[in-house]
């Protein structure tokens, strides 16, 4: 299995996980885990998907999910797991 992490911040609004998860469906990748909170109208995400059957590749993922980001007014990231793990290693 490979694995990826999904980051999300922006201001709360109605779609954002509809967006996410509509591309990630096209993409067939499969969410393993998500957690969500909101915090005085920010919105916050972090999911960890598997990427081992996905039917594009990665730079064209971060692609999709930047350009939602971008209507949607939010800050969307993707990252394989290993190098995110390393970014926030202490």
């Amino acid at each position: 299995m490979v694995k990826a992490v999904i980051t999300v911040i922006g201001e709360d609004k109605v779609g954002i996980i509809a967006g996410i998860s509509n591309i990630l469906a096209k993409c067939n990748v499969n969410i393993l885990d998500i957690s969500q909170t909101i915090m005085h109208n920010v919105f916050t995400m972090v999911m960890m998907v598997d990427i081992s059957e996905m039917c594009t590749d990665f730079a064209s993922l971060s692609h999709e999910l930047e350009t939602k980001g971008g209507e949607l007014q939010m800050t969307i990231r993707v990252q394989h797991v290993d190098i995110f793990k390393s970014m926030h290693r202490i």
